[in-house]
């Protein structure tokens, strides 16, 4: 149970990296680590810094905290990297969805498509692939040996392109997996009694598991369905992450014949997302996570939050642990890192490499799966193959869907692009695909991703 060095790339998170701090506080098989936190917005690094110092110093916890804005510094001689940044941050995004909503893309280019949630997919993520290969070079330069935790989005895309590309150990984390804890309030169950499956691909995973003490469970969900479901939503005033129970996930269950999970409940293709009404119709009030009303909320949630730690790290009399409890948070990241450097063998759901595990995905694609997470690495545990629907109609055009996004980012041919507008819905023809493409490359901020599409066939040096 040796002390690490822990670079956190993108540390400046609103949300995610105070709670970090916290679980790595509460895990004494870690103490005496290094933990050195790197974000380009200095002003949020600062304040992480300091609550991770006073966190420290609250729960007795022996950690090394250091803060910088250069990256080399946070990977030079790591044990464990983990990358949470947003290429840009959400701002960046924003403009570039503005840009594509005046070329007749409602919700932007990057929103929800055919059957999946983007998240900064082909389009925006030119600068989030860019990114990520930089870090995968420079950890091959100056910790080749570390593993990269990757929680940055699109996770799917982003450790798929990285474990074809680089040596570097590659595990994905996710908390989706954890709103199966929502199925199972909702139907009046003790989650703590559920064990359930729920593979697939990252922001797509499904249930094909589900047993309450140990008895098939799914007849429960069908009950709830059928008797309570209509009642249920009467009354549902949804918050904008609250997508579990909706309607829109139960259609879904009802088309490909298991329940959708997490983030899932946001895909299921164009039907739930013509326009804000129709969101409203599957999603309730806020028209879900990915409404112009449901993202300018969480938004806003996010800068109340940063301003929040704000407050707390510039007064020395407020206690951080009293706004974060120092208690073990669900999220895994922490203990997939103990159980790989104390050998503390334990399951989590990774996202690795498919090398057979789900029947009909490619080795080489990226599956979200439970495995047993010990100092040997990842070994994903055998699970109930998915339903032939859910393959046919989901799972192999987000697979489809992500080529072409990598193809397009390791070749840089503009084509590609093109011909994915052209598959989009709301594309009316070929010179609007090109017009709002060339209006996004235009972005100051996008000048790369211009220089990289500038020409074809130009195969990205790793």
């Amino acid at each position: 149970m040796a002390p690490i060095r822990l670079g956190v790339i993108g540390a400046g998170s609103a949300v995610w990296s105070i709670r970090l701090v916290g679980d790595l506080c509460v895990t004494k098989d870690l103490w005496g680590s290094t933990v050195v936190l790197m974000d380009i917005d200095k002003r949020r690094l600062g304040i992480i810094y300091e609550l991770a110092k006073r966190y420290a110093k609250e729960t007795g916890a022996e950690f090394k905290f250091v803060a910088t804005d250069n990256r080399e510094e946070a990977l030079r001689d790591a044990d464990f990297v983990i990358n949470a940044a947003l290429a840009g941050g959400h701002h960046n995004y924003e403009l570039q969805r503005e840009v594509a909503e005046k070329h007749g893309y409602y919700r932007g280019i990057d929103a929800v498509d055919h059957n999946m949630v983007s998240d900064y997919h082909v389009f925006g993520g030119y600068n989030q692939f860019k990114l990520f290969t930089d870090i995968l070079l420079d950890m091959e330069r100056l910790c080749p040996d570390a593993w990269l935790i990757n929680i940055a989005n699109p996770l799917l895309e982003l450790c798929t392109l990285g474990t074809r590309v680089s040596k570097i150990k590659i595990i994905g984390l996710c908390h989706g997996h954890l709103l199966y804890r929502d199925l199972a309030s909702t139907l009046g169950l003790d989650y703590r009694r559920v064990t359930f499956e729920a593979p697939g691909l990252n922001h797509c995973i499904w249930l094909t598991d589900f047993r309450y003490d140990g008895e098939n469970a799914y007849p429960l969900i069908d009950e709830w369905v059928e008797k309570y479901a209509e009642e249920y939503w009467k009354g549902w005033e949804p918050e904008f992450w609250d997508t579990q129970m909706s309607p829109a996930a139960v259609d879904m269950y009802q088309r490909y014949g298991l329940f959708p999970i997490g983030d899932t409940t946001r895909s299921g293709g164009w039907k739930y997302h013509y326009n804000l009404e129709t969101k409203k119709r599957w999603y309730g009030r806020l028209g879900g996570f990915d409404s112009e009303i449901g993202w300018q909320t969480y938004l806003s949630y996010l800068q109340k939050r940063i301003e929040r730690l704000e407050e707390i790290a510039s007064d020395p009399q407020k206690s951080i642990t009293e706004e974060v409890p120092p208690v073990l948070s669900d999220e895994s990241v922490v203990p997939v890192i103990n159980s790989i450097n104390s050998d503390k063998e334990a399951i989590y759901q990774v996202n690795v490499p498919n090398n057979g595990v789900i029947p009909g995905i490619p080795h080489n694609v990226v599956v979200e799966v439970p495995a047993v997470v010990s100092a040997k690495g990842a070994r994903p545990v055998q699970v109930t193959p998915l339903s032939k629907r859910v393959m046919e109609m989901v799972i192999k055009l987000r697979i489809f869907r992500m080529e072409l996004g990598l193809e397009a980012f390791l070749t840089g041919d503009k084509d590609v692009l093109i011909e994915e507008l052209l598959s989009d819905p709301r594309t009316k023809s070929p010179e609007q695909a090109e017009a709002v493409l060339k209006a996004i490359m235009s972005l100051e901020f996008n000048r790369g991703m211009a220089e990289h599409y500038g020409k074809k066939g130009r195969e990205l040096a790793l």
